[in-house]
């Protein structure tokens, strides 16, 4: 609650009233605070209990939960560190003592950088000067295979004529008083959300090299980076959103519950901007979203203000984004369904004859699920024509698809059309004929539209590193840590679409964004940074 002294009332109720305000705004965010230390507390105790149980009997079940734990105090630490401070300090003001700020590791190499003082006194504009010291800062940064200590080095000046004081300004640093550099910060991210290394491992990691980082101060660095980057990332998501063709899925993402000792399900939600197959020049990227459920709510909020074409499953959620917002008028967002989702339901049945459902009668079960197997020669040749065309412009596409996809199509539906009724209705094969004939029409969207995908494998893809990640980190340790996740694995991801390492990518930009105006954030997006980092 910031009042301007000028703008204060002189009315001595309604200062009282003010005051009392102020007061209660100020208790409520140091209740929030003892609540955050007392939980990080608890956490911690929990982690020493438990490290001294492993260390006298090792069991299995200890080590998982112990992972557990330090995953929820990474994300309280980094959720902490990522709120702005009240009170920002001036890149100029003297560094606020801390307690236990270890000094850096005097066995790691130096590298020197020398900042020029200005040549004329900005007091006078004098330009005969006297030494008088220098100012050292050192950040610790990190290089492939190495760390090295960066000295930023500015040689002070006295000015003879009016005894100004002249030195470079302080250098960019991501993290404002902190002692990491760019290099440092991007590897670490890189490694969390793109390599699937939770920060205490890396800590374990940086220890072997004889380099103490906290799995907390790592944390802290997370943090504050994701609230620096946030209005890139922002920019980020609208080119996304603003494209007229998309493709959105959803996976599962275990987030930990505290208290319980167990996880809940999360969502990670990806929608993907690539018009590479059909000739768009529009640079392609993902968009990460994270929910704390799979209500339908979400995506149609993340969608509001779409409108084109949506490569999607049969999710059910997806539905009401497809319907009409007027009476008479056509629906916002049309619905172009996977084929991969169908000829993946007969594959299924391929490995398991008995799922085929045919009945004795019939005279193909000589053969091994033989109606799956023809479904599947059927979607095959579709496949073959789309590889063909893949690159092609719009018209192009859809001339082809009419011509030559069009009739296998039709003959398809009248084959499947042919097969239901042979078939037990319950069987898995039934099931698998009417989720391909109750989506028909969407499937059938892309023969007219050159635009538009065979299927949604662009957001399949884009998916696939969260389930490679569940593996090693396991979940996400709070919903904030489930958002700040989809936050960074949008550049990440983003930067891999478009050619780029995403370490190198993500410490141009940590390097750059922090004195880099908001109004022109867009020319730190990957595709306009690639030409310079390729050189």
């Amino acid at each position: 609650m910031d009042i301007a002294l000028d703008a204060l009332p002189s009315d001595p109720d309604a200062l009282r009233a003010i005051i009392a305000a102020q007061a209660a705004e100020l208790a409520a965010r140091q209740a929030q605070l003892e609540t955050r230390d007392t939980l990080i507390a608890q956490l911690q105790a929990q982690l020493a209990v438990l490290r001294r149980a492993r260390f006298g009997a090792s069991s299995e079940k200890i080590d998982r939960t112990i992972d557990q734990l330090e995953l929820a105090l990474e994300d309280i630490e980094a959720a902490s560190a990522e709120e702005p401070p009240d009170h920002p300090s001036r890149p100029d003001a003297p560094a606020k003592a801390r307690t236990g700020r270890q000094k850096l590791p005097d066995h790691l190499p130096r590298e020197m950088h020398i900042h020029d003082a200005p040549t004329v006194c900005p007091d006078c504009g004098g330009t005969h000067f006297l030494k008088a010291g220098e100012d050292v800062t050192e950040v610790l940064d990190y290089v492939p295979a190495s760390f090295r200590v960066i000295r930023h080095v500015r040689p002070r000046f006295v000015c003879k004529d009016c005894d100004a004081v002249v030195e470079a300004d302080v250098p960019s640093l991501p993290i404002e008083r902190g002692k990491p550099g760019p290099g440092l910060i991007a590897h670490v991210l890189t490694a969390k959300f793109c390599d699937h290394l939770p920060l205490y491992r890396q800590s374990e990691i940086y220890a072997r090299e004889s380099v103490a980082l906290a799995r907390s101060t790592l944390a802290d660095w997370v943090g504050r980076s994701a609230a620096l980057m946030r209005p890139l990332i922002e920019a980020l998501r609208a080119h996304v959103l603003a494209g007229d063709r998309l493709h959105g899925d959803d996976t599962p993402v275990p987030v930990l519950d505290p208290g319980s000792g167990k996880t809940r399900q999360g969502r990670l939600w990806a929608y993907v901007r690539d018009g590479r197959p059909y000739g768009d020049k529009a640079p392609p990227a993902v968009a990460y979203f994270y929910s704390p459920d799979r209500k339908g709510e979400h995506p149609q909020s993340h969608l509001k203000d779409f409108e084109g074409v949506l490569h999607a499953d049969g999710y059910a959620g997806f539905k009401g984004l497809y319907e009409a917002t007027e009476p008479g008028e056509p629906p916002p967002i049309r619905e172009a369904a996977c084929w991969a989702h169908v000829r993946r339901k007969f594959f299924d049945l391929t490995s398991s004859p008995s799922l085929s459902g045919q009945r004795p009668s019939s005279p193909l079960v000589n053969v091994p699920a033989p109606m799956a197997e023809e479904a599947l020669r059927r979607i095959g040749e579709l496949y073959d024509i789309e590889a063909d065309i893949r690159g092609q412009a719009p018209d192009v596409r859809r001339t082809e698809r009419q011509r030559r996809t069009r009739p296998k199509v039709d003959a398809l539906k009248l084959w499947l059309e042919r097969q239901l009724p042979q078939l037990p209705g319950k069987s898995p094969a039934a099931q698998a004929i009417r989720y391909a004939l109750s989506r028909w029409p969407a499937l059938c969207l892309f023969l007219d539209d050159g635009t538009v995908e065979i299927d949604n494998n662009a957001a399949e893809r884009a998916i696939r590193p969260v389930a490679l990640g569940r593996k090693n980190w396991l979940f996400a340790g709070s919903d904030k840590g489930g958002e700040r996740a989809a936050a960074i694995l949008s550049l990440i991801e983003t930067a891999k679409l478009n050619g780029l390492d995403p370490e190198v990518y993500l410490r141009d930009v940590l390097t750059r964004i922090a004195e880099h105006p908001v109004n022109q954030i867009g020319e730190l997006l990957p595709w306009n940074t690639a030409d310079r980092l390729a050189k």
